[in-house]
């Protein structure tokens, strides 16, 4: 979807969430030309911060394509808010049952109507000490083997200084450095037409992982760690956590 289609409550949301951020960041965006202008496309960034979704909103949105993030499916059924976040094509998610499915039919068209999909595959904000990214879950894998539509790593470095989850602070003061850069699309050529059983989603979320990884280790500078290990628990085919 590009700017010119946008509906009210698009334009509403660009104008609010925008101006915020062009005051409370300065920016640098880098690979815009990665997030191809038309066509379905998943895009995931690593996630360091609860401030990532308006910092990746912004670069994806100033790339040219409307940002369609996962929500809880309870959010949708809130008066009002679940009425503003259809019109934003905001996409529901169910977690934890049985209708988890239908969330992946949703994806998948989303995808199919040239959609610009953003998938977290970590889940949630990383426990990695310094913020390098965790091991990721396999829904952006399974995501993409059921459509073909292409992998896009987007690494963020900054929204840390926005809100830090390690120490729950804020950043107050204007235009805090934000550096975005996307990279090219995942190999992930050689899955292709693969099954999607459990080592096969698993070697492709760790391949699209290490790739985020490496691009985001292009922003800090030094040697990456190893993708660090949560927990141990069962994986699981969730979109998102």
């Amino acid at each position: 979807m590009t700017r010119r289609r946008l509906g009210f409550w698009q334009r509403f949301a660009v104008a609010l969430v925008k101006s915020v951020m062009l005051a409370w960041t300065r920016r640098t965006w880098r690979g815009v030309e990665h997030l191809r202008t038309d066509g379905g496309i998943i895009i995931v960034p690593n996630h360091i911060s609860h401030a990532d979704p308006l910092v990746s909103a912004h670069f994806v949105y100033d790339a040219g394509r409307w940002p369609q993030y996962l929500g809880k499916a309870s959010v949708f059924r809130v008066p009002v808010v679940g009425w503003i976040l259809r019109r934003c094509k905001q996409i529901p998610v169910e977690r934890g049952s049985v209708d988890a499915v239908k969330s992946l039919d949703r994806l998948i068209a989303a995808l199919d109507d040239g959609g610009a999909v953003v998938i977290y595959p970590e889940g949630t904000t990383t426990r990695e000490p310094q913020l390098w990214p965790m091991r990721g879950k396999t829904g952006a894998a399974r995501l993409a083997l059921a459509t073909g539509a292409p992998v896009v790593p987007v690494a963020m470095w900054g929204p840390e200084k926005l809100f830090d989850p390690r120490t729950a602070r804020f950043g107050l003061r204007p235009r805090i450095p934000v550096t975005v850069v996307a990279g090219p699309p995942v190999d992930l050529s050689r899955w292709a037409g693969a099954t999607p059983n459990r080592v096969v989603l698993e070697e492709m979320t760790d391949q699209i992982m290490v790739s985020l990884r490496d691009l985001l280790a292009g922003i800090r500078g030094g040697t990456p760690p190893p993708l660090w290990d949560r927990p141990a628990r069962p994986r699981t085919p969730e979109v998102t956590e």
